[in-house]
């Protein structure tokens, strides 16, 4: 009897402590228990927080004035959004919507200093605040102390797209920090995002040669011909006329043209008697 008594109290603490290890991984940003530490990229659904829906999506571009704060050991080894384990020593931190992973520069805008952190988990969602950092974070803007500051958000294009590369190719923290420090080198080239390629423009169809003018040498004007009169010489009509009641001694020739009044005239004083001419034309 007294085995069984003992048994039975090492099973309840067994369950006492398997209950314990399962409260020490809830997640703060959606994680469920148990998640792999390696972590996933994610970008996630919309989602509603106090009646704010906040709808993440992939950018590397993002710029962003805000108020940021800062968690550390009440958080510490549990596990992030991503499916990552929160470690406060790390550089990383929450942002509401931004893809997960993504790196971003952070500039404490009251005494200017900043630093590089790998967006991990899913939060702040406070009013007026645009991130939430790592302890680690928080100690190198100086936040620590006053527990907020106001900051600026500079997202880093090509650190980000070289994380993304490297989770969704199954890599984990260590890997995509790797990744970073090379993009930082100078020896690796993140791809691009992912664009939808432009239709290839229409085919130009090329325009049917016009017809070239045809060309026609100017003709030479026609030159004036010379019109010489060719009149037809009607015969002379001579008629007689009563002189001193001699008929036949005048006669008036009507002559008509060229030479012939000069012939009838020569012929006419050639006879007995006495001419007249009285036109030529």
């Amino acid at each position: 009897m007294p085995v069984v008594r003992v048994l039975g109290t090492l099973l309840a603490m067994g369950c006492l402590a398997g209950l314990l290890s399962a409260c020490g991984s809830s997640s703060r940003g959606g994680g469920g228990a148990g998640a792999a530490q390696r972590g996933a990229y994610k970008v996630g659904a919309p989602y509603k927080i106090d009646g704010v829906t906040y709808t993440p999506q992939e950018e590397f571009n993002r710029t962003e004035t805000g108020v940021a704060s800062w968690y550390g050991p009440g958080f510490h080894g549990k596990s992030t959004a991503n499916g990552e384990r929160y470690d406060q020593g790390d550089r990383t931190a929450a942002h509401r919507t931004l893809q997960m992973p993504a790196i971003v520069r952070v500039t404490n805008l009251d005494n200017g200093m900043s630093t590089v952190v790998r967006i991990n988990d899913r939060g702040p969602f406070a009013r007026s605040r645009v991130i939430d950092l790592s302890r680690t974070a928080a100690q190198e803007l100086d936040v620590v102390r006053n527990g907020t500051a106001r900051v600026r958000i500079d997202q880093l294009p090509a650190e980000s797209m070289a994380v993304r590369d490297v989770a969704i190719a199954g890599g984990g923290p260590a890997e995509q920090n790797a990744a970073v420090a090379q993009v930082a080198s100078g020896q690796r080239t993140a791809s691009a995002p992912t664009m939808v390629a432009a239709p290839p423009p229409p085919t130009q169809v090329a325009p049917a040669p016009q017809p070239q003018p045809v060309v026609v040498p100017p003709q030479p004007a026609p030159q004036p011909q010379p019109v010489w009169p060719t009149s037809p010489q009607p015969p002379s009509v001579e008629t007689p006329v009563a002189q001193g009641g001699r008929a036949g001694g005048v006669t008036v020739s009507s002559l008509a043209f060229g030479a012939a009044p000069v012939a009838a005239a020569t012929s006419a004083l050639a006879g007995n008697g006495f001419y007249v001419q009285t036109g030529g034309f």
